[in-house]
């Protein structure tokens, strides 16, 4: 939605590009991109204009960070499969001879390090939107769009606090990031003298896909109303995104409280119907 409501180009996410750096995040990323963006009438307006010779980083190389997103939240899904299908009792006691082991089964360093990765990886995913919403909100770097998204500028905030919200959102998740995996204090006399803090880690990765959702549901409103204000009409798949917010969300033409608006995209996000209204037209999306 976002690379539309910007002008920008699909030309960057050719298959063949991403050919040559095969990361799995970022070639299904960029895939998916290019499902989205096919026959997209407001892609196709300026495919040949010069209104930019490279779109920013967060339109451009968004397959990449988005892609290493999806790549460690892989390894975590990984990392917790394993887990699940373990055995992290102590002692351990095997049923066919009967021997009583100590180990060092239960020691969570997998699922910390694995749980600090990914709100890293989702950290980085909330700054690059972010970074898109604040191009939206900017009539300078937004190709034509009114400050804010407001019609009336000047006497209209439009979705400036939208766009704050986001931003207090990113800075929370840069302290989910930080990770609990590489500290341990020594407990229980010294004999627990290595511990992986891992609840905490889980803990503030459980706090940064809540966040992430609050994010990504805030660039959907502000991604449709931007496109809404150009005019021309967008890919099929993005209306179907539209369509699908507009069923909870009005147009914004002036000033109203906000909040309800975010939560109701919120949950239409988190709920998964944006997405199932999107793969209705485009089909699976990787």
């Amino acid at each position: 939605m976002s690379v539309e409501a910007l002008f920008g180009t699909d030309a960057s996410f050719e298959a063949r590009i991403h050919a040559l750096r095969p990361h799995r995040g970022q070639r299904a990323s960029a895939a998916n991109l290019r499902r989205l963006l096919d026959g997209s009438p407001i892609v196709a307006s300026h495919k040949h204009s010069e209104h930019a010779v490279q779109d920013a980083y967060s339109i451009r190389c968004a397959p990449q960070v988005h892609g290493a997103a999806r790549d460690v939240v892989a390894f975590m899904r990984q990392v917790t499969v394993t887990e699940l299908g373990s055995v992290t009792d102590n002692p351990v006691v095997f049923a066919d001879d009967g021997a009583i082991l100590s180990t060092g089964n239960f020691h969570g360093q997998p699922l910390a390090n694995a749980a600090d990765a990914a709100a890293i990886g989702l950290a980085g995913l909330g700054a690059i939107a972010e970074r898109r919403i604040d191009r939206l909100m900017d009539p300078a770097r937004s190709e034509g769009l009114p400050p804010f998204l407001a019609p009336e500028a000047g006497v209209n905030s439009g979705f400036m606090l939208a766009h704050y919200t986001a931003a207090a959102l990113v800075n929370r998740m840069r302290g989910y990031a930080a990770p609990s995996s590489i500290d341990s204090i020594s407990t229980s006399g010294g004999q627990e003298d290595h511990v992986s803090m891992g609840w905490n880690a889980c803990r503030a990765l459980r706090r940064a896909v809540t966040d992430l959702a609050r994010i990504v549901a805030i660039e959907a409103v502000c991604s449709a109303e931007a496109i809404e204000l150009r005019g021309p009409a967008p890919g099929a798949a993005t209306r179907a995104a539209i369509e699908a917010l507009r069923a909870k969300i009005p147009r914004m033409d002036v000033d109203r409280f906000l909040a309800p608006d975010l939560a109701a995209a919120e949950r239409l996000v988190g709920e998964g119907t944006v997405l199932r209204a999107v793969e209705a037209v485009s089909g699976p999306l990787e």
